[in-house]
């Protein structure tokens, strides 16, 4: 199995000049925020400045990274940037292949409100009708909406298990976990007392990966078909996504690749670029990434019921915002969407995606609803440590949006 730092991986893409926001969409079910329209005209950005890009994304000695590779665009510009391996020396290609984490609950909220779209499923509809018997009996009713939001109060991916040395993670790396495993293994584990829910379900939103793990399974029992062929059918083969894979339990890497690294009990790097994981890994280009934004926020997967779930903020019995709990994804309220989480930067503009994490790999993937700006990163992160913002995204950020304040040295 992954450490549980992997499991729980996410990032809100921010810096200290940013402050996330409090938007949000109409729902069913239960009370949610009513959406924040796209813009009608462009948003101007400043121009991107490659010199000040590049500059941002080199590794410096306390990022905890080997390197990174970045695709930023603006209407009618496009810049690909990259850094050599800082344990190899060689230069990273602009378009490597990267483990892209927890991105790919973007795409499995895809499959989801696709299939809702067509009636197979409901998403006010329990888990517990769809899949008896899957939770315990302490559980209250959780939506599928719950599931794709945050809000459903379940527990973490092994929740209560002993935390991995960083010797153990590695080792383990190769391990590879069905959804009814991962599920059975959490929710009804050996040796330890079985987690119960952490809130009523719609009432408080928290980042949750076994949410996505229930989903997965979801998809599988609806469809009959296997996660890999229903992600594949759906989007992958539609948008010609021809260097994005579901791997499964295969652990070998797409070349060329951005090499992953993990540092070891005694401080040493370790490859760990081939690793397992579950049904729902996944592997992917900034190009294919940015592609698939594009074409998310076009709204050219999801019919427009569908697409508004995907921007759609839970709010409680009184109208309010639900309040954010169990991390700093959010700020204190709600930030996510189905699938989606929203950063609102200083001009007023706000940016939806996703982060996401695998053993050595930490990465992002974001854009306005209008398209003004989108990016695409992936950094080889050293640490274990999954829950802080890499600094290498913090200044990112500030080179988009800030270009004329710094400089290449910067």
């Amino acid at each position: 199995m992954k450490p549980m730092a992997r499991r729980a991986a996410t990032l809100a893409l921010t810096c200290s000049a940013l402050a996330a926001s409090t938007i949000g969409v109409v729902g069913g079910g239960q009370a949610f925020a009513a959406s924040a329209p796209a813009s009608s005209t462009t948003t101007a950005f400043p121009p991107l400045n490659r010199a000040v890009l590049q500059a941002a994304i080199q590794t410096r000695p306390t990022d905890g990274a080997a390197g990174a590779i970045v695709r930023v665009a603006e209407p009618g510009q496009l810049w690909q940037g990259a850094t050599t391996d800082g344990e190899t020396g060689r230069p990273i290609p602009p378009n490597a292949h990267f483990h892209i984490g927890s991105i790919s609950k973007t795409f499995e909220t895809v499959v989801i409100l696709q299939l809702a779209a067509e009636g197979r499923i409901d998403l006010d509809q329990s888990v517990q009708h769809y899949l008896p018997g899957l939770l315990p009996d302490t559980f209250a009713p959780i939506t599928v909406r719950n599931l794709i939001t945050f809000t459903s109060g379940l527990p973490d991916v092994d929740e209560g298990a002993p935390a991995l040395t960083a010797d153990q993670a590695i080792a383990d790396r190769y391990g590879y976990r069905t959804f009814d495993q991962i599920i059975q293994q959490t929710l009804r584990p050996t040796g330890r007392p079985w987690p119960g829910p952490h809130f009523a379900p719609g009432t408080e939103q928290e980042y949750n990966s076994l949410g996505f793990r229930i989903g997965g399974a979801l998809i599988e029992q609806m469809t009959g078909h296997s996660y890999r062929q229903e992600v594949t059918d759906r989007i992958l083969r539609p948008l010609h996504l021809t260097q994005t894979t579901v791997p499964e339990a295969d652990p070998v890497m797409p070349k060329p690749y951005l090499h992953g690294y993990m540092t070891d009990d005694e401080g040493a790097a370790v490859d760990v670029s081939e690793q397992g994981g579950d049904p729902s890994n996944m592997i992917s280009t900034p190009a294919d990434l940015d592609h698939f934004i594009s074409a998310l926020m076009q709204g050219r997967l999801l019919p427009p019921a569908q697409q508004n779930e995907l921007f759609t903020l839970p709010l409680n019995s009184q109208g309010q915002p639900v309040p954010f709990v169990g991390g700093t994804s959010c700020p204190k309220v709600a930030c996510f969407g189905a699938g989606l989480m929203s950063t609102r930067l200083p001009n007023g503009e706000v940016l939806w995606g996703k982060t996401g994490h695998d053993d050595g790999y930490a990465n992002g993937m974001f854009a306005t609803r209008d398209l003004s700006i989108r990016a695409v990163y992936s950094v080889s992160n050293l640490s274990l440590d999954f829950g802080a913002p890499t600094p290498l995204s913090n200044r990112l950020i500030a080179a988009v949006l800030t270009p004329a304040v710094l400089t290449p040295a910067s």
